[in-house]
């Protein structure tokens, strides 16, 4: 089975499994795993800031920042289709009993001149601003990179206003890699990001939440509050260091891949390419095969290719280390008997 659901499905490499064997390990809660202090330094290192907390996800992690940022009764202001506000259950208003304001982007980047009006004004009718999340790479804008100069522009509204800046960079790594810039480049325009080691980067678990020593130290108490202190856990820390230092060099290859495959994708009937691709996800339209994206999810699955839905007649392909150019022209091949 060829699963381009998500690159969440990447199985952890043959060396991640042997530094999972191999991990030096303490209790964490002590300070004391060698490996999970190693992991957090080099994070903060590549991520170009003064400290780094690994994290079980990145829900925990994004919402780790907006429970340190901000404070009960706030308002976070992120885009329409962003993942802290269509994926993370509620969390913010559950934990952090802050509300949420919602910018419509475009291709995932919302426009500083709406940044800048919807923060609220001293006014006893109004939430105080409390946080501006951004999210690069944009998952349901189809992967799409947020541009630099739209990263510093926000950043610079929010220093105006003094408002911290967070950004889910779920899969930054990816932004970076098409950019063909640093990591801690894209990073440098916010106060802390969150970046997650099991997606493209195959770990098994994990994800690194970085800012500043004075954040990190207030974020790892909020972690220890919902129950994200482990002991020896630098048994799960040895494959994310792999994933750090050795996958993030490969994502050109996903992002190649994904181009093939969307190229490939267009020119059959019935399928339109509705994402610019930029990195690793592709989106098609299936209405013109005349059914819903369930059904055909459920008639390529029969063809030994797994897709996610992505709405009542998209569908979603994400390339990752587990699927070879080979396997992709495989998929294709089935994509076609069932558009057929």
């Amino acid at each position: 089975m060829i699963d381009l659901r998500s690159d969440t499905v990447t199985k952890p490499t043959e060396e991640m499994r042997k530094a999972a064997y191999a991990a030096e390990v303490g209790d964490d809660i002590y300070g004391e795993d060698p490996t999970v202090n190693k992991l957090e330094e080099t994070a903060a290192e590549i991520l170009g800031k003064e400290a780094a907390l690994f994290v079980t996800s990145g829900t925990q992690g994004n919402q780790i920042a907006i429970l340190t940022h901000s404070r009960p009764g706030n308002e976070i202001i992120l885009e329409a289709e962003s993942h802290i506000f269509y994926y993370e259950s509620g969390a913010a208003s559950a934990f952090g009993g802050v509300q949420t304001r919602t910018i419509k982007g475009a291709r995932g980047a919302m426009d500083p001149y709406d940044v800048k009006n919807a923060i609220r004004g001293e006014d006893q009718h109004f939430p105080e601003t409390g946080l501006i999340c951004l999210e690069n790479t944009h998952n349901r804008a189809g992967g799409a990179v947020v541009s630099i100069e739209n990263m510093k522009a926000i950043q610079k509204v929010a220093k105006e206003h003094q408002i911290p800046v967070h950004i889910d960079g779920a899969r930054l790594f990816n932004a970076a890699a098409a950019l063909n810039q640093p990591a801690a480049e894209l990073a440098e325009h916010c106060d802390t990001v969150q970046v997650c080691l099991s997606k493209g980067l195959g770990a098994p678990v994990g994800s690194i939440l970085a800012g500043s020593r004075e954040f990190i130290s207030s974020a790892r108490k909020w972690r220890k509050r919902l129950g994200g202190g482990l002991r020896q856990s630098g048994i799960i820390a040895a494959p994310g260091l792999v994933a750090l230092t050795q996958m993030r060099e490969r994502l050109y290859e996903d992002h190649e891949n994904a181009k093939y495959l969307a190229e490939k994708l267009s020119s059959i009937d019935g399928l339109q390419i509705v994402n610019q691709v930029d990195t690793n996800i592709i989106v098609a339209d299936v209405k013109g095969l005349h059914i819903d994206s369930a059904q055909f999810v459920e008639k390529l699955m029969k063809e030994g290719v797994l897709a996610g839905t992505f709405g009542s007649s998209y569908v979603r392909f994400v390339t990752h280390y587990d699927v070879s150019r080979k396997e992709i022209d495989t998929a294709i091949a089935a994509i076609q008997i069932t558009a057929g």
